[in-house]
C-alpha cells in the first residue's frame, strides 16, 4: 500500500477542511464533557446526577435522531450542519457564564445538556451521510477512520488540557474555549464546495420514517450489527460518564486524574482508528468486529474490579480501542451496504442505537449504583456486553462453516 493511500480521503479539499475543523472544535467538546462531569459531581457528590446529565445529554437522540435522519436525506447537509455547530455555541457559553457566576445548579446544567442533546439528533446523521458525498464510497472506509481518528485524537488531547486547566483555570475556562472552538469548524464548513446532496422527495413522513426499518429487516447481518450496538450502547458505553467516581472514590485521583483516566481511553480509541486508516479495507469486516467486541467488553470488566490506578489506565487503552474498533467498521459497513436515497435515514437509526440507548444505560447505572455501588454495577454491565459480543462471535463462526 502507499503512503497515499493511508490518509487518501485528506487528498480531498472538502474533507481536509471537514476534518481539521472538526478536529479543534472536538476538543474543545471533550474539554467540555470532563469539566461538565467534574461539575455535577463537585454540585452533587452523587453517581445519579452524573447519569441523569449524561442521560439528558443523549436522550434527545433517542427521540429524534430519526426525524435527524429524514431532515438530512431533504436538505442540504453542509447548511444543516453548520446551523447545529452555531446553536451548539449557546450551552458551553452559557455554562461558562453561570459557572464563572458561581450560581450555577445541577438542573441548569441537565437543560443545556438536554438542548445539545437535541442539536446533535439534527447534527450525527447530517455528518454521518455526508462524509460519502465527499470523498465517495472507495475513499469511505479511509474517511471514516480518518473522522474518527480526529474524535479520538481530542479525546486523548482535550480531557488532559481540561485537567489541568480545571486545576489552574478553573471549570469556567474549559467552557469558553469549547465556545470558541464551535467556530473554527463553522469557517472550515463555509469553505466547503459540496453542499450535500438531497436525496429523496416526500412519500410523505410515515412512508419515509419506515421505509429505512423495512431494509434493515431484510439485510441480517445489518441487523446483527445494529442489535450488538444497542447493548454496547445500553450496557458498555455509559461507562464512561461514571469515571469521576472512579477517579475521586477508588483512585483518590482527583480532575487530573479523571482526565487521564479518560484519555487512556481516548488512546486506545485513536490507535485503532490509526490502525484502520492505515490498514485501509477491512477483508473480513465480521472477524475483525468479532475480536473487536471481544476486547471491549473484557476490558472494561477488568477495569471495573481492578483497583490499581495504571492497571485500569492499560485496560482502558483497550477498551477505547475495541469499541472505535468495532463502531468504525460496523459504520462503514452498513453506509456500503445502503443505497444513497437510504443512507441518512439508516445511519439514523446506527446513531439510535449507537447513541439513542446510552441515555437509558446512564439513568439505570446511575439509579442502581446507589445500592450496588458503581463498580459492581459496571462490571455486571460487563458481563452483559462480553455475552453479546460472544453471541456475535458465535454467528461469525457459523457463517464461515
Amino acid at each position: 500500500m502507499k503512503d497515499s493511500d493511508r490518509v487518501s480521503a485528506l487528498y480531498f479539499r472538502d474533507f481536509r477542511l471537514f476534518w481539521f475543523g472538526q478536529l479543534i472544535s472536538l476538543s474543545g467538546t471533550w474539554m467540555q464533557s470532563v469539566a461538565q462531569g467534574w461539575l455535577v459531581y463537585s454540585l452533587t457528590k452523587s453517581p445519579f446526577y452524573l447519569g441523569i446529565v449524561a442521560a439528558a445529554s443523549t436522550l434527545p437522540i433517542l427521540l429524534f435522531t430519526l426525524i435527524g435522519g429524514i431532515v438530512a436525506d431533504r436538505f442540504m447537509k453542509r447548511n444543516l450542519i453548520i446551523l447545529t455547530q452555531a446553536l451548539s455555541i449557546i450551552p458551553a457559553l452559557m455554562l461558562g457564564i453561570l459557572t464563572d457566576l458561581n450560581i450555577v445548579t445541577v438542573y441548569q446544567v441537565i437543560l443545556f445538556a438536554a438542548f445539545l442533546g437535541t442539536v446533535n439528533a439534527f447534527d450525527v446523521p447530517a455528518r454521518q451521510s455526508f462524509i460519502v458525498e465527499m470523498v465517495g464510497k472507495g475513499h469511505l472506509l479511509n474517511a471514516i477512520a480518518l473522522n474518527s481518528a480526529a474524535f479520538n485524537g481530542a479525546r486523548l488531547i482535550g480531557p488532559v488540557i481540561a485537567g489541568l486547566t480545571i486545576a489552574y483555570l478553573g471549570l469556567p475556562a474549559c467552557f469558553y474555549l469549547n465556545a470558541a472552538s464551535f467556530v473554527a469548524v463553522i469557517i472550515a464548513l463555509s469553505m466547503i464546495r459540496v453542499r450535500g446532496e438531497i436525496t429523496i422527495s416526500s412519500k410523505g413522513f410515515l412512508k419515509d420514517f419506515t421505509e429505512s426499518f423495512h431494509f434493515i429487516k431484510e439485510q441480517k447481518d445489518i441487523l446483527y450489527i445494529i442489535i450488538l450496538i444497542a447493548i454496547f450502547s445500553l450496557f458498555g458505553i455509559p461507562f464512561t460518564s461514571f469515571l469521576p467516581v472512579f477517579a475521586e472514590e477508588i483512585f483518590n485521583a482527583g480532575p487530573k486524574g479523571l482526565g487521564f483516566l479518560v484519555s487512556a481511553t481516548g488512546l486506545g480509541a485513536f490507535s485503532a482508528a490509526i490502525m484502520i486508516a492505515i490498514k485501509g479495507d477491512i477483508g473480513n469486516k465480521w472477524r475483525y468486529m468479532s475480536v473487536a467486541g471481544l476486547c471491549f467488553s473484557l476490558s472494561l470488566f477488568v477495569v471495573s474490579v481492578s483497583k490499581v490506578f495504571w492497571l485500569s489506565l492499560v485496560f482502558l487503552v483497550f477498551t477505547g480501542w475495541g469499541i472505535v474498533s468495532f463502531l468504525a467498521t460496523a459504520n462503514s459497513f452498513i453506509q456500503l451496504s445502503t443505497p444513497d436515497n437510504l443512507r441518512g435515514r439508516v445511519i439514523s437509526i446506527y446513531s439510535l442505537v449507537f447513541l439513542g440507548f446510552t441515555p437509558i444505560g446512564n439513568f439505570l447505572i446511575g439509579a442502581v449504583s446507589h445500592s450496588l455501588g458503581t463498580t459492581n454495577v459496571v462490571a455486571g454491565a460487563a458481563l452483559f456486553c462480553l455475552a453479546g459480543a460472544v453471541m456475535f462471535f458465535i454467528r461469525h463462526l457459523k457463517s464461515e462453516n
